[in-house]
C-alpha cells in the first residue's frame, strides 16, 4: 500500500489535520523570518543611536529612529520624544513600556497559531479513530447478522481508525516543537528589548543632568580659583606687613 492509499483509508479528518498542518507550517517560516533579530533588534543601529545620545545628538538619533522600522527603533523614538516634551524619567520610562506592551504584542502575534495546530491535530486523529471504531463495530454486527464474522472484519477496521491518531501525533509533536521555539525567541528578543529601551532612558537621563554638572563644575572652579586669588593677596598682605616691620626697625639706627 503506497502513500496516498495509506492516507485514503485514514478518512476525510486526515485531509483536515493535513490542512492545520499547512497552516501551521506557513505561519511558523513567517514567524522565524519576522522574528529576526536583524528585523527586531539590530545591534550595529542600537550602538550607533546610543552613540549619538551620548554626544547629545538628539535630533539626528530621532531622525534615523523615525526612520528604522525596528521594533527597538519604535521604543527608542517614544523615549526620545518624551525627552524632547521635558518629561522626567519616569515619565519617560512609562511612555516607553506603553509603547513596549504593542510592540510585544505585535511580536506575539500568530505565535498562538502554531500553538493551536499543535493542540487540536492530536485531537482530530483521535476524533477520527473513534469514529473508525465506531464504523467497525458497526460492520461487525452486519456481518454478525449476515453470519460472516472474521478475525479480520476487527484487525482491518482497527488499523485503519487507528491512522488518524498517528497522523495526528506525527504533525502535533513538531508543532509543539515549533510553537516552543518561537515562544524562547521571542522571550530572548523581549528582554533584550527592554534592557537596550532602559539604557536609553538612562543615557538621556545622563544628557539631562550633563549641563547641571557642567554649570556645578564650572561654580566649583571658579570658586577655588576666588580662594587662590584671596589666599594669593593674603601672602601679599602679609610680605607687605613684615617689610614696613624691617624699615620700622632700620629707622632708629638710623637716627641713632
Amino acid at each position: 500500500m503506497d502513500l496516498a492509499e495509506f492516507f485514503e483509508q485514514g478518512g476525510v479528518l486526515m485531509w483536515a489535520i493535513l490542512a492545520a498542518s499547512v497552516v501551521g507550517v506557513a505561519v511558523f517560516l513567517e514567524r522565524v523570518w519576522s522574528l529576526q533579530r536583524a528585523k527586531v533588534l539590530p545591534r550595529a543601529f542600537v550602538d550607533r543611536i546610543r552613540g549619538l545620545v551620548s554626544k547629545d545628538k538628539l535630533s539626528e538619533a530621532q531622525i534615523l529612529c523615525e526612520e528604522n522600522g525596528s521594533s527597538i527603533a519604535t521604543l527608542m523614538v517614544a523615549a526620545l520624544r518624551a525627552y524632547d516634551q521635558g518629561k522626567q524619567r519616569a515619565q519617560i520610562k512609562e511612555s516607553v513600556e506603553e509603547v513596549g506592551n504593542r510592540e510585544v504584542a505585535h511580536l506575539d502575534r500568530n505565535v498562538e497559531i502554531v500553538g493551536t495546530v499543535a493542540s487540536i491535530t492530536p485531537l482530530m486523529g483521535l476524533l477520527g479513530t473513534v469514529v473508525g471504531m465506531i464504523q467497525v463495530f458497526q460492520n461487525f454486527v452486519e456481518s454478525y447478522q449476515s453470519g460472516v464474522v472474521g478475525p479480520d472484519t476487527f484487525a482491518q477496521g482497527i488499523w485503519q481508525a487507528l491512522i488518524t491518531t498517528a497522523f495526528g501525533l506525527t504533525i502535533a509533536i513538531p508543532m509543539l516543537v515549533a510553537y516552543k521555539f518561537l515562544l524562547g525567541r521571542n522571550d530572548r528578543l523581549i528582554v533584550a528589548m527592554e534592557e537596550d529601551a532602559m539604557a536609553i532612558v538612562d543615557l538621556l537621563e545622563d544628557a539631562r543632568r550633563r549641563p547641571m554638572q557642567e554649570e556645578s563644575t564650572r561654580k566649583r572652579r571658579r570658586r577655588r580659583s576666588a580662594q587662590r586669588e584671596a589666599a594669593r593677596d593674603d601672602r601679599d598682605e602679609d610680605d607687605g606687613d613684615d617689610d614696613d616691620d624691617d624699615d620700622d626697625e632700620r629707622d632708629p639706627e638710623g637716627d641713632a
